[in-house]
């Protein structure tokens, strides 16, 4: 698998859409507030040219690309802690996900209404990550309970991790992302437990019409940086539309040159994503399949071979790797073999993209 992002943003601001136009699911797009009433899932297949030439060498073996794991929640609004609206019901659905796509409405259009009245991507922007923030603090206050029973106990560190988990509290208290605050090391293990929102990556996504980027998507790009984030900028509706009608990647294409876009939001949100989450592909030949995985920059090979199954990183022995660029060039692993040039690596040998990797286990 590859990671798992989860949409949020306000009611109206095109999550839907957006999650239409990445995944193709035709998941219902109304132009009223809570049209989602349930979380959408949608798996993405990621494009890959690499796994694409590679399958090439291979012709009778099944081609598997790495995915992306979507999950759109109802939009959040204004009060949502204290139940208003409808999505902070679901905002556990988005726990488990890798990294959070903050979807910004930088569109007008009379027959969509905007929750607050008027396009306003600060405003709209700060209304989610206070939400956010506000489920943060109810979450972490339910282990704050523990760990102040714990304090009464006999563990002599349990005040410390006490003192600790407090003056985290109170930073949240004070609008203050997790991202942003230094995380003492006593309560990190807590703390990747209890998967607070605002410790997630996050990528803004400004959504707009047709026309493209604009004043609101270049203020949504400054709010990024500000923050130390990233912005992309998608035409939500377009690219659900093309995704709707194209019959195939040549008319998908042959659109998206009609409408000048140089890459689809799908693309964008790879790119970034993966930038995002410091993520690097390798693919593996086994078997019946030509297979992509993603794992994190600095993973070495027992790790990485747990992606393939879970036993593999306990009864590593060795690795044979090979450069995909090299194999293509060669034509076959045979000929690459023979002319000396597949690596053997061991336990501390660190993934890089792009390999092809044998794995050898006990």
């Amino acid at each position: 698998m590859g990671f798992g992002c989860g949409l949020v943003g306000l009611p109206n601001a095109g999550k839907s859409t957006i999650f239409n136009a990445l995944s193709g699911a035709g998941v219902r797009v109304e132009s009223f507030p809570f049209c989602t009433i349930e979380a959408n899932v949608g798996t993405i297949a990621v494009p890959d040219d690499r796994l694409d030439r590679l399958a090439t060498l291979f012709p009778d073996k099944k081609k598997i690309p790495t995915h992306i794991d979507v999950v759109d929640i109802a939009g959040l609004v204004k009060g949502a802690n204290e139940g208003e609206g409808m999505g902070n019901q679901f905002l556990s659905e988005i726990r488990a996900t890798d990294a959070i796509l903050h979807i910004v409405r930088c569109f007008s259009d009379s027959n969509v209404a905007h929750v607050s009245g008027a396009i306003d991507p600060k405003q709209d922007i700060d209304v989610v990550e206070t939400e956010l923030l506000l489920k943060d603090f109810e979450t972490l206050g339910k282990v704050l309970e523990r760990l102040k029973r714990e304090a009464k106990g006999k563990d002599r560190r349990a005040q410390a991790r006490l003192d600790s988990w407090e003056r985290l509290l109170d930073q949240v208290a004070k609008g203050i992302s997790l991202r942003d605050v230094s995380i003492d090391h006593e309560i990190e293990p807590l703390l990747r437990e209890s998967s607070p929102l605002t410790t997630k990556p996050l990528l803004y996504v400004a959504n707009v019409d047709e026309q493209g980027a604009n004043e609101h998507s270049l203020q949504v790009e400054r709010i990024a940086r500000d923050r130390g984030s990233e912005a992309i900028v998608i035409r939500g509706r377009i690219e659900a539309e093309i995704i709707e009608v194209a019959g195939s990647e040549e008319e998908r294409e042959a659109y998206l040159q009609e409408w000048n876009l140089d890459q689809t939001g799908l693309g964008k949100l790879i790119t970034a994503g993966y930038r995002l989450l410091n993520l690097v592909t390798f693919f593996t030949v086994e078997g019946p399949e030509v297979r992509a995985w993603t794992v994190p920059e600095g993973t070495v090979t027992p790790r990485a071979g747990a992606k393939i199954h879970s036993d593999f990183e306990d009864r590593f022995v060795l690795a044979e790797v090979m450069s995909l660029e090299e194999l293509l060039t060669a034509g076959s692993e045979k000929a690459l073999r023979d002319e000396g040039r597949i690596r053997r690596a061991g336990h501390d040998y660190v993934v890089e993209d792009g390999d092809v990797i044998h794995f050898i286990c006990a």
